[in-house]
């Protein structure tokens, strides 16, 4: 994706938009969207304008649409969907930003964003180098999903080498970076994925050591961890929740560490959400269970990319992205995140290559 390094006439062009119009109830449906246009506003003193070129597609982005207190506000209805994305400096007013730059924002569910000084910190705004990993590499695995795999597997899972460790959502974005960077530190790893060849992949072209397709029948993941998991479980990075939480709870060894990172399985529920019913086996086996929130490691991000490039590079790392074509296809394609359907990081390319 490239673009002109000449500042554009900002008054030819439209920024096309898409806004939560509705908080869903359940899965949620094109009545939860609006679709918006504006103009695109000149840059204040200080300021940016970028044009976004792809956007992350994350589970996360399913609990942000709901009116409930959690780890940052919600969406507010008629707002610009909130999205990270990878994009490029098109008019600057900021000496630190000059018109060409690569780099990662929120940029939201739109073609434009016109960023005053004091947002750029807030929307996260940083260069990226395209010398290091692709526009969808910094989406991936340098980008906020590899972040969380990172520091929930460094920080909270403290990984040793020759303990075995579980990853489920195992093929998606965090699960992929999980995996590998478990496998890089000497642990023996254990997939969960949906479907055959997404366990394939998981285990040919990651290095996995073994991988439970959750859809091979209602015994799968039961029968998986305890043909995979001989010696138990002592380190579960949980993406999903549910049942499969339940299975691995009563797995694992004494000392052992689950990371709450996410419950994909109970984000679209029009009920309450399930609980862990074996929780008791963190008291029995001195376990412990923490959730991760990749925003608290944001001063360190600069150090987990560094160490992950150079794994990228000489080979011993992967970075496989689902990408689909423009922004009005968003609301469907938010949807392969819940229906198991997207393989690798789901991300939405905004601007032709």
């Amino acid at each position: 994706m490239t673009l002109s390094a000449t500042p554009c006439d900002l008054s030819t062009l439209v920024n096309h938009q898409i806004r939560l119009a509705a908080r869903p109830v359940g899965m949620p449906t094109a009545a939860n969207w609006s679709h918006t246009t504006e103009a695109v506003a000149e840059p204040a003193e200080g300021g940016v304008v970028l044009k976004t070129l792809a956007l992350s597609l994350d589970p996360a982005m399913r609990g942000w649409m709901n009116d409930a207190k959690s780890y940052i506000p919600p969406v507010g209805i008629n707002e610009v969907m909130r999205a990270g994305g990878v994009g490029q400096v098109i008019a600057s007013k900021n000496e630190r930003y000059a018109v060409g730059d690569y780099v990662s924002a929120g940029f939201g569910v739109q073609e434009y964003i016109t960023l005053a000084k004091d947002d750029m910190k807030r929307n996260g705004l940083v260069k990226i180098d395209l010398s290091v990993g692709t526009l969808t590499q910094w989406l991936n695995v340098l980008g906020m999903p590899g972040m969380t795999g990172y520091f929930g597997l460094m920080d909270v899972g403290m990984p040793q080498a020759g303990e075995t460790v579980v990853v489920s959502g195992a093929a998606g974005a965090v699960g992929q970076t999980v995996g590998q960077m478990a496998k890089i530190k000497g642990c023996r790893v254990v997939g969960i994925a949906g479907g055959a060849a997404k366990c394939e992949w998981v285990v040919k072209e990651l290095g996995f050591d073994a991988c439970i397709d959750y859809k091979a029948g209602p015994s799968s993941v039961r029968d998986g961890l305890k043909a995979h998991c001989p010696q138990g479980v002592d380190i579960y990075f949980d993406n999903v929740g549910g049942e499969i939480l339940d299975h691995v709870l009563a797995r694992i060894n004494r000392k052992a560490r689950i990371i709450i990172c996410g419950a994909i399985s109970q984000y679209n529920n029009t009920t309450a959400v399930q609980g862990p019913k074996n929780y008791l086996s963190l008291l029995v086996n001195r376990a412990r269970m923490e959730g991760i929130v990749v925003f608290d490691y944001a001063d360190r991000y600069h150090l987990a990319v560094a160490e992950m490039a150079a794994y990228l590079k000489d080979g011993r790392m992967k970075s496989k992205e689902d990408v689909v074509q423009g922004l009005d296809t968003f609301p469907d394609t938010l949807l392969k995140l819940f229906n198991g359907e997207n393989f690798g990081k789901l991300v939405l390319q905004v601007a032709a290559n």
